[in-house]
């Protein structure tokens, strides 16, 4: 199973026929699909990303036809699902590892689900022999669970007499005798990530889900800004709003992808906004819900 997600719209648009939605509806057997509710509920909170979704739902598809597989006496092939994430800070990577790990957990492919997140320094040591133990022990943290490694190009950033490369084999033979007790993901920049995979040419092919996470629209980031202003019970007024959404448009044009951190940008402006508000409060003695409740323009405080 290959599968590569994250096609531009323009793309999808030219391809609607040949798209499948999964849009399932459950009646007699929704007590069965439970998991499959419950995940799809927290998908929908989550902007965006619907071939990511479309993915979680192919994937428990597949364990369950395989558990009716297994019930009715027929062969059943264990795959391994390990997966790379491809795309720029802030696209949700973090929040779809979480939830496969959970998914895994409750279909009894993974026994706790947990989600170990590492980067180079937890795995690259200081001498020869340090770096293949701290490897080892990352990952047995990570059994029954998934191993998480972001930014993992940086592991072969210092060519064959670096130790990360040892990080890197140390991982692959991991990958191979325990590849039904750990879910392993590397994920990163794009170009970054096809560019450390060129560098291992056997490393692909050990990874049979690859994940595209393209970056937000401006029209995505503004539906995410007001679920998280909703979430903390605040709304924007109509003129930070327009505020809003007009620094978004010139930031997404100036600022190169790897440099802009979509979702957490925005989390980042709304933080910073709901304390400039609070303190607009203080000052002004007025406590009333509406106030309490309104970020204005003037309090919006945008990164420049």
């Amino acid at each position: 199973m290959n599968i590569v997600l994250g096609q531009s719209k323009t793309e999808l648009e030219g391809k609607k026929e040949k798209i499948t939605t999964y849009d399932l509806s459950i009646s007699k057997a929704a007590v069965e699909h439970s998991v499959l509710k419950e995940i799809e509920q927290e998908m929908g909170a989550l902007v965006g990303m619907e071939e990511v979704k479309r993915l979680l739902k192919e994937i428990y598809a597949w364990i369950f036809v395989n558990k009716k597989r297994e019930e009715q006496g027929l062969k059943t092939g264990r795959q391994a699902l390990h997966m790379l994430f491809k795309g720029n800070p802030g696209t949700g990577k973090t929040t779809i590892a979480r939830l496969i790990g959970k998914l895994f957990f409750q279909m009894n492919v993974l026994s706790k689900g947990h989600l170990i997140e590492a980067e180079r320094a937890d795995l690259v040591g200081e001498y020869i022999g340090h770096t293949a133990q701290k490897t080892r022990d990352l990952i047995k943290k990570s059994l029954g669970g998934i191993l998480f490694i972001d930014e993992a190009y940086s592991l072969a950033r210092g060519g064959e007499k670096d130790f990360g490369k040892e990080a890197i084999d140390t991982l692959v033979k991991h990958m191979e005798d325990r590849q039904h007790d750990f879910v392993l993901i590397l994920a990163g920049y794009p170009r970054e990530m096809d560019r450390f995979l060129s560098l291992n040419p056997g490393l692909e092919s050990r990874f049979p889900i690859v994940v595209d996470f393209p970056d937000y629209s401006v029209d995505e980031l503004m539906e995410i800004a007001k679920l998280m202003m909703k979430d903390k019970e605040y709304r924007f007024s109509h003129g930070a709003e327009c505020k809003l959404k007009e620094h978004l448009l010139k930031v997404k044009y100036a600022t190169h992808p790897t440099n802009f951190s979509n979702g957490r940008y925005v989390r980042n402006i709304i933080e910073k906004s709901i304390r400039a508000q609070a303190m607009r409060l203080l000052l002004s003695d007025k406590f009333g819900k509406e106030d309490l409740l309104l970020v204005k323009e003037e309090d919006l405080i945008l990164n420049v």
